[in-house]
């Protein structure tokens, strides 16, 4: 292959990503189909095969865009020297994306029609105890950003527990609370958020430790973090 053409065919394959991403978010996983995708993308029903082999490997790498964007939407914000204060708002961040992009997320956590794409690792039987997205290296890799203000809290003495499986716990509280506000078990609104996931969040800090008057003092902080950046 020419210089010339490895940037035509990168392009092409970014092109397909973004067409089956796109096809996703308006018409749900049954579009997500060699030929609707190519035809979004500019090419022919062949791109889909040249690029990736089959539909099964474009889902895949549908996958992987959407945990890499995933991963920048909840590090977006630049760290304070208040964890928990960014606990809040990698929080916000995380809903704010899975409401913005429900055909996409539910993609990400195995919870649609396409979940059996190549390389999503079987745990089942096993006797570890593994945390966080065993979909794609970059679903891995978005958790660590969690794990990471889980530990700066746990560092800084605000709560306690070892470190992955508190993240765990935190990530299954915002993951189930974000799951049954899509499916529109708690109204419209911020509903959710106020009668929910809020008290919910704050529940659990305190109950490993965290002082209630300083969890407020950073929830606080980030609501006027999230509304400066509006």
């Amino acid at each position: 292959m020419s210089s010339r053409s490895r940037p035509a065919a990168s392009a092409m394959r970014q092109q397909l990503i973004q067409a089956g991403i796109d096809l996703l978010e308006s018409d749900g996983p049954q579009a997500l189909q060699a030929r609707r995708v190519a035809a979004a993308a500019g090419g022919s029903t062949m791109a889909v095969y040249t690029h990736f082999g089959g539909m099964s490997e474009l889902v895949a790498a549908i996958v992987g865009e959407a945990f890499s964007r995933f991963g920048a939407a909840i590090g977006a914000a630049e760290p304070t020297a208040h964890p928990i204060t960014d606990f809040f708002v990698m929080g916000h961040a995380y809903r704010t994306y899975a409401l913005a992009n429900p055909q996409r997320y539910l993609l990400m956590f195995g919870l649609s029609a396409l979940s059996d794409f190549p390389g999503k690792t079987a745990v089942a039987g096993s006797t570890d105890f593994i945390a966080g997205p065993v979909t794609t290296e970059t679903g891995a890799e978005t958790f660590e950003q969690l794990v990471s203000v889980v530990q700066r809290m746990i560092a800084d003495g605000h709560i306690r527990g070892p470190v992955r499986e508190v993240a765990a716990r935190v990530w299954s509280l915002i993951h189930g609370a974000v799951l049954l506000e899509l499916s529109g078990s708690f109204g419209t609104g911020d509903q959710a958020v106020a009668r929910v996931l809020f008290p919910a969040t704050i529940d659990l800090l305190v109950g490993m430790g965290a002082d209630t008057r300083q969890v407020s003092t950073s929830a606080d902080r980030a609501a006027q973090i999230l509304a400066a950046a509006r």
